[in-house]
């Protein structure tokens, strides 16, 4: 059988794939020094407890109401920061998940990249 040849180089399909997957990770790239540079605010209790986050998963800040901080009730006010932290985090993801969405094209990538 004689073997086919492609001159050497790249099929056009494959460079074509190849050059959208380059294109691909530059925007990944950008998209993710965008989201580091976001700040995502999210509450508890009424904004008694709020938190703030980096688009890398990151507190930036806590802030506590002074009203909200009672020595007889300590686990109320742990339950606060744990439900503003988990939300936080949430909406971080949320919005890498929409951020990735638009490169991607709603494409869900393997592995949760996010």
């Amino acid at each position: 059988m004689a073997k086919r040849s492609f001159g050497g180089g790249i099929p056009g399909n494959m460079n074509n794939l190849l050059k959208q997957a380059q294109k691909m990770q530059k925007e990944m790239e950008k998209m993710q020094q965008e989201l580091e540079e976001k700040a995502i605010t999210a509450t508890a209790g009424g904004g008694a407890v709020e938190v703030v986050f980096n688009g890398k998963k990151q507190m930036q800040s806590i802030t506590i109401k002074p009203e909200v901080i009672d020595p007889d009730d300590v686990e109320m006010l742990q339950d606060l920061i744990l439900a503003a932290v988990n939300e936080g985090l949430r909406q971080v993801d949320e919005l890498a998940n929409q951020q990735m969405g638009r490169i991607t094209g709603g494409i869900n990538l393997p592995g949760g990249l996010f």
